[in-house]
C-alpha cells in the first residue's frame, strides 16, 4: 500500500479563498487549496512543508499557521493507495499571486470568491470539496476528521464513498 502525507492551506482575504488550478496525469484541470506532498523521509514538518508548497504553487508566503482545521483520510484498496491530508489555516501571509510551480501541477491561482467557490469546487474530488465546504460554513474550532473509501481499480469511474466525520 503506497502512502502519502499531504497538506492543504487555507488562505483567506475579504470573504475570498486562495485555489489552485492543477493539471492532471490525464489532462483534466481541478482547483483545490494549495499544499501538497511532505517529505517526511527527509525530515520536512507539515507546516514547513506547507509554507514551501504554497509559496512555490501561489508565491504568497504564509507567516503563521493555525490547525490542523480538518483532516482527511482516503484510501483506494484496489488501486494500492491511502493519503492523509491535514488542513491548515494561514493566520498571516505576505507577498502577491505569482504561481511558479515547480512540478508543473498548478497552472493557475486565485482568490475565489464565497459565491463562486461550489461552482469552482465541482470537479474537485470529494474529499476535497465535502470537507472545505462544511468548514467554510461552520468555521469550526476544533479539528475534524473525514474518511473516504475509493472503490475501484482504476481512476476514471471510481466510486467515492463517505465513511464518517469526527467533529
Amino acid at each position: 500500500m503506497r502512502e502519502w502525507l499531504v497538506a492543504g492551506g487555507l488562505v483567506e482575504v475579504d470573504a475570498a479563498i486562495l485555489l489552485v488550478q492543477n493539471r492532471r496525469r490525464d489532462g483534466s484541470l481541478d482547483w483545490s487549496p494549495p499544499g501538497g506532498v511532505i517529505e517526511v523521509a527527509e525530515g520536512e514538518s507539515v507546516r514547513d512543508g506547507l509554507t514551501r508548497e504554497v509559496e512555490e504553487e501561489t508565491g504568497i508566503r504564509v507567516l503563521e499557521w493555525e490547525g490542523p482545521v480538518y483532516e482527511v483520510e482516503a484510501e483506494a484498496a484496489e488501486m494500492g493507495w491511502r493519503l492523509r491530508v491535514e488542513v491548515h489555516r494561514a493566520v498571516s501571509f505576505t507577498g502577491r499571486l505569482a504561481p511558479a510551480d515547480p512540478d508543473g501541477i498548478v497552472v493557475d491561482a486565485r482568490f475565489v470568491p464565497a459565491e463562486a467557490l461550489e461552482e469552482t469546487l465541482a470537479s474537485c474530488q470529494q474529499w476535497v470539496r465535502e470537507p472545505l465546504g462544511a468548514w467554510l460554513v461552520e468555521r469550526w474550532v476544533d479539528a475534524r476528521r473525514y474518511r473516504y473509501r475509493v472503490e475501484g481499480s482504476r481512476q476514471s469511474g471510481v466510486r467515492v464513498v463517505r465513511q464518517g466525520a469526527d467533529p
